[in-house]
């Protein structure tokens, strides 16, 4: 056996070992349903001339609720302590009142709709926690879940008004201490604590500043304004998954964001199996 069969070999192995993401991975970046999913394996496969068993899409649909993928970032990049910038946004979920209005161009009494929550780490730029939540689900409360994803310190903390009161305050110096920094804006109609004159607090001092130098200048101050890193992240995502979800059942849309999260993507050899 040469170098190249060889090399065919092991990707074939590892390809056996780890089936279902080498199939539903490139679904989900082709945007293909699994019933062309699964056609299209079966092509690829019969022109590599690999005699393996490629599941049916109902297989897929059944097993895609309990993938679970080990991550493929590299820890070096994530250790030290964390400059988190949360944001969220909502993604529509592709089911059979879409398919009637583009079938028969009926109108739909109510779309359905997903929160998705990211976490990024403006030091390293990797997205250090996700989660997937239903639309009435508030960015406060899923913020819980999103720090248990988190195993080293946070430093500085930056989301926006909708994260702005005392239950995200108290949680991030539980979890982190006193020391985090905290930059969350106020509202445009907040008002001073009592103990604003002698002990005043960083959202007090954060309102001042505000009303002396005005918002946007506060945002620069502060670094409020690399929470845009968090949005330009949200684009990126939905250029690969798309803006629908199309997985009817919501632990299998739960698993979509977790792999994703987890750092999805080809490595070289993988790449070469799939296209060449």
């Amino acid at each position: 056996m040469d170098g190249a069969e060889a090399d065919i070999a092991g990707w074939s192995a590892e390809i056996l070992g780890s089936g279902d993401y080498v199939v539903l991975d490139p679904a989900r970046r082709l945007g293909l349903a699994l019933r062309q999913t699964q056609g299209l394996m079966r092509s690829v496969a019969a022109l590599m001339g690999f005699d393996i068993a490629v599941p049916d899409f109902s297989t897929l649909s059944r097993r895609s609720k309990g993938l679970a993928l080990p991550s493929t970032k590299s820890r070096a990049t994530t250790s030290g302590p964390v400059h988190l910038v949360v944001d969220s946004t909502g993604l529509k979920v592709f089911g059979e009142g879409e398919w009637l209005e583009n079938k028969h161009k009926t109108k739909t009494k109510r779309k359905r709709w997903r929160k998705l929550h990211l976490g990024l780490n403006l030091v390293s730029g990797e997205i250090v926690c996700s989660d997937l939540t239903v639309d009435d689900v508030g960015d406060p409360t899923a913020l819980p879940g999103l720090l248990d994803q988190i195993g080293g310190p946070v430093e500085k903390f930056i989301a926006d008004g909708a994260y702005d009161g005392t239950p995200t305050r108290d949680l991030l110096a539980t979890r982190f201490g006193e020391i985090v920094e905290v930059i969350i804006p106020p509202p445009k109609t907040a008002v001073a604590s009592p103990q604003s004159v002698l002990v005043p607090s960083v959202r007090d001092r954060h309102i001042a500043e505000i009303q002396t130098k005005g918002r946007m200048a506060w945002q620069k101050s502060t670094g409020y304004n690399k929470r845009s890193r968090a949005e330009t992240q949200m684009g990126r995502w939905k250029a690969v998954i798309g803006p629908k979800l199309k997985a009817r059942h919501f632990d299998n849309q739960k698993g979509l964001v977790a792999n994703f999260h987890r750092g999805l993507g080809y490595p070289l050899k993988d790449a070469i199996f799939m296209f060449c």
